[in-house]
């Protein structure tokens, strides 16, 4: 299984980047899927999720700016960054949680079975 995520760099701040995440080895219509930041520091917080049907779900620091999607057919899920604030950097990590609930999904990192290498978002004036 694996998660390559890419699409991170930099970006100022009000600007807008777009993560992605290729997923392959894995049934990926059979994962609800997760991204996941980290800041230097301990823990890595929720960011969004997206069901195996398509419903998101978004912690409140994001909500309205960033917009989660999957694309089943490629086995691919984005981030879309939108008015991005400096408390935005860090890296940025996908997730995958296999669940045999259509709506089902996680917001804690133990939820989640395979995660990618992560993506650098780095925020300037």
């Amino acid at each position: 299984v694996q998660l390559q995520a890419c699409g991170g760099g930099s970006v100022q701040v009000g600007g807008c980047v777009r993560l992605s995440c290729a997923v392959s080895g894995l049934n990926f219509r059979e994962y609800a899927m997760g991204w996941f930041r980290q800041a230097p520091g301990p823990g890595r917080e929720f960011v969004s999720a997206i069901t195996r049907t398509g419903s998101r779900y978004y912690d409140d620091f994001v909500r309205g700016r960033f917009t989660i999607s999957r694309d089943n057919a490629k086995n691919m899920v984005h981030l879309q960054l939108n008015n991005v604030k400096w408390e935005d950097a860090s890296f940025y990590y996908c997730a995958a949680r296999r669940t045999g609930d259509p709506n089902d999904y996680g917001r804690r990192v133990d939820e989640y079975h395979y995660w990618g290498q992560g993506t650098l978002v780095t925020v300037s004036s």
